[in-house]
């Protein structure tokens, strides 16, 4: 446990670091195609008590730290804390400021003292987390009462027309699973945390071809990371079998791309 005048940088858990690896690998390209993830953020932060005024907050899982510096303009920088896993993300958000530390730390065992922080703030960062338990029970730990946990995660259903083609093509891991939206709720629910909202919406986003979508998500660093996936280069083949198959969900707009969303928001009781 640290203070936070004492900015310390914990060793990323063993687990994670294929995760922070391939962050901190995106951590340049990442705010070009970041449409998707500046849209649910300004989402959450519109989700805020409009009167809440938190004088210690924590920008969970900062990335590069666009929306630190959002919540630094809106709360003050100087009791702002930015925190991230991969350290390239970190070493890209620090120069640009809107935080008073910059910390390397896991949201499943946070580099705080208890009753630190009267806002945890999270978009798009904790669907990473195998045991979403513990960070819930981490917030609950870090803030004061009255304090608040908003996050924005991504469930079951995300990607499905990705998913759905790959399927036509093979039986391996292709794409990123997630948990099911009734899985976050039961967890809300029992972290001791008072649920004062959640929903999941749907976001759509459209590319002219597979390709633009599967770059997208290179660049964002959100490529597939999970057990079972296939190594090596996908061959030729393959890839236009998945071309054909994805050209089933075609719209006018394009080749769609959905997103299902999770919104929270949390208070530790009084």
């Amino acid at each position: 446990m640290i203070d936070l005048s004492l900015p310390r940088s914990p060793s990323v858990l063993p687990d994670k670091r294929q995760v922070a690896a391939s962050f901190s690998r995106a951590a340049t390209s990442y705010d070009s195609v970041a449409e998707l993830q500046r849209d649910v953020g300004r989402q959450l932060l519109a989700r805020l008590p409009v009167s809440f005024a938190p004088r210690r907050w924590m920008d969970l899982g900062c990335g590069t730290g666009y929306f630190t510096r959002a919540l630094g303009a809106r709360f003050g920088a100087t009791g702002g804390l930015a925190l991230d896993i991969a350290e390239g993300m970190l070493n890209h958000a620090r120069p640009q400021g809107g935080a008073a530390y910059f910390l390397a730390g896991d949201a499943e065992r946070l580099p705080l003292q208890g009753t630190t922080c009267d806002l945890v703030f999270s978009s798009l960062a904790v669907q990473w987390c195998a045991d979403f338990a513990s960070v819930l029970s981490e917030a609950h730990r870090v803030l004061k009462p009255g304090g608040v946990f908003a996050f924005t995660s991504l469930c079951v259903g995300t990607l499905y027309e990705l998913r759905d083609s790959w399927r036509q093509v093979d039986g391996l891991v292709h794409v990123n699973r997630f948990r099911e939206f009734e899985i976050y709720r039961q967890l809300c629910e029992a972290s001791g945390l008072k649920v004062v909202s959640l929903e999941t919406r749907p976001h759509v986003l459209h590319y002219p071809d597979v390709r633009g979508l599967t770059h997208e998500l290179k660049a964002l660093g959100a490529h597939n990371l999970n057990p079972g996936r296939p190594g090596g280069l996908t061959g030729r083949a393959r890839i236009l079998a998945l071309v054909e198959a994805y050209e089933r969900f075609r719209q006018a707009k394009g080749l769609p791309a959905t997103y299902q969303v999770v919104y929270a928001v949390l208070e530790k009781p009084l």
